[in-house]
């Protein structure tokens, strides 16, 4: 054992006295799960494994652990690590104490973490033969250092045990129920970092400002010239049966895009990606929104259910493969934005004219192919040279940009050929008007060009749409042309 030495910690001056630290892994010094990043790692990677992984849990839960780790193969060095627990370790160093890392998770990843890290004087973690977990990591500690013979930092109800034999207790980001618990049973507990879950950061995570996409549902009947109040209490419905489906698969994507998440210094900062929110939360939340979402459509109509499961199945195969795969990713994107204007016909009993269908698969295809160029632009100004967990390279940049403003323009010309139409005729008084619609729409196709090749566009250039002040302004000269028009 060290000399006596002096840690502070929440400021206050703790006497070490030669007790070492013992720090647990998950939840503790990561702001993660890593059972639950080496499931969904295997999901993303190689889905059917899951299905013979699964297996080695009826040999119990520790070979489980080690099996997943051998297959995840983790990356301890973009976990999101808590900085006040780090903070305690260095302190605690610098003044000579020892500091071990006590985990239940498996020992090759602890192994991953101790060697990244370079913080520890060693280790106590599962191996096949045993889950170092509750009880058992109590009594192996107790074995080692005795009776109030350490100081140990969990996060967790089953750290229990273990605080019960420590000498003191700190404290990680404790729920509400183990804040009452640590309170009750330890009275000079240290509560060293708190992560506070509010309403805002779950809205950020199932991304609600992304809903204003599925306004695209109201398109057909605006554009067929059928609106009713009957059909806005139905489009309403099926707009939160989109937002709530399309949360549902934005939580999923992030969950599964961690590790490219934390390695994009413009999306480090997700929920998910950055601790900000416990993973067993995402995925509880992930079925709830999915169900509410099925309801909803089904209360709309069967076919328009039917659409809506479409719309989630290529969701969920953009998250899992097409997303990867170049031109093959915009070519999605471009269908969930035109499934939703499907999605709208069917529910308003609309046809889908195939002008207005024509005109909006080339500019879906524009906003599908700026958002990859945007993101291309931030990888090529970053240095890289490569785009993770994508099919593009920077050196794509120009031909996915060239790929845009002709997607745009032909949009035009789709519009263009629509105002001349005897179909256009049929609708409009005064179809003729419809050409100063053209004009705005080249100004704007124009304007999200050269705003992203300055670099200035957002990651979605539809929620830059709804921002931007030039883009309002063309949108509201918009409709007022197709009033004087009508």
């Amino acid at each position: 054992m060290t000399e006596s030495s002096i840690v502070s910690a929440g400021g206050q001056e703790i006497e070490n006295n030669g007790v070492p630290l013992i720090v647990d892994l998950d939840g503790t010094l990561i702001r993660t799960d890593s059972l639950i990043e080496n499931l969904l790692t295997i999901l993303r990677k190689a889905p059917l494994r899951l299905f013979i992984l699964f297996r080695a849990i009826f040999n119990g839960k520790a070979i489980f652990k080690s099996r997943l780790a051998e297959i995840a193969s983790p990356d301890p060095t973009i976990y999101p690590y808590n900085q006040a627990v780090l903070a305690l370790i260095q302190e605690a160093r610098c003044r000579g104490g020892k500091v071990f890392l006590a985990t239940a998770a498996n020992d090759r990843i602890a192994c991953d973490v101790q060697g990244h890290l370079g913080l520890f004087d060693g280790q106590f973690a599962s191996t096949k033969d045993i889950n170092l977990s509750g009880k058992a990591k109590a009594d192996l500690l107790v074995q080692q250092f005795g009776t109030e013979g350490y100081d140990y930092i969990g996060n967790h109800v089953d750290d229990v045990p273990v605080w019960d034999c420590a000498r003191r207790v700190y404290v990680v980001d404790p729920s509400r129920q183990l804040r009452c618990l640590v309170e009750r049973r330890y009275p000079g507990h240290i509560v060293l970092s708190e992560r506070i879950n509010t309403l805002a950061t779950y809205v950020r995570a199932a991304r609600v400002h992304q809903w204003i996409k599925n306004i695209l549902i109201f398109l057909p009947a605006l554009a067929g010239h059928l609106f009713s109040a009957s059909t806005l209490g139905t489009l309403l419905l099926g707009f939160a049966a989109f937002s709530f489906c399309a949360s549902s698969v934005y939580l999923l994507n992030d969950m599964l895009d961690l590790r490219s998440d934390r390695l994009s210094n413009s999306k480090r900062h997700r929920p998910f990606a950055a601790g900000a929110i416990p993973l067993s939360h995402g995925l509880l939340l992930v079925p709830i929104l999915l169900v509410l979402s099925l309801g909803l459509g089904f209360a709309v109509s069967v076919d328009f259910l039917m659409v809506l499961v479409g719309y989630y199945a290529l969701t969920f195969a953009y998250s899992f493969i097409l997303k990867r795969l170049a031109m093959l990713d915009v070519m999605a994107l471009c269908c969930l934005y035109g499934i939703r204007m499907i999605a709208g016909s069917v529910a308003a009993s609309v046809p889908l004219s195939h002008w207005f269908a024509a005109f909006a698969m080339f500019l879906f295809f524009f906003l599908a192919l700026i958002k990859r160029a945007t993101e291309l632009a931030v990888l090529k100004r970053g240095g890289s040279a490569v785009a993770s967990g994508r099919g593009y390279r920077a050196d794509d940049l120009g031909v996915i940009a060239s790929m845009a403003a002709g997607s745009g323009f032909v949009s035009v010309l789709v519009l263009a050929l629509y105002v001349s139409s005897i179909e256009g005729s049929k609708l409009y008084a005064h179809p003729e008007r419809l050409w100063a619609a053209c004009l705005v729409m080249i100004y704007w196709v124009g304007h999200l060009l050269l705003t992203t090749h300055r670099g200035d566009m957002h990651e979605d250039p539809v929620v830059f749409a709804v921002t931007d002040v030039k883009s309002l302004i063309c949108g509201l000269a918009m409709a007022l042309i197709v009033g004087f028009s009508l």
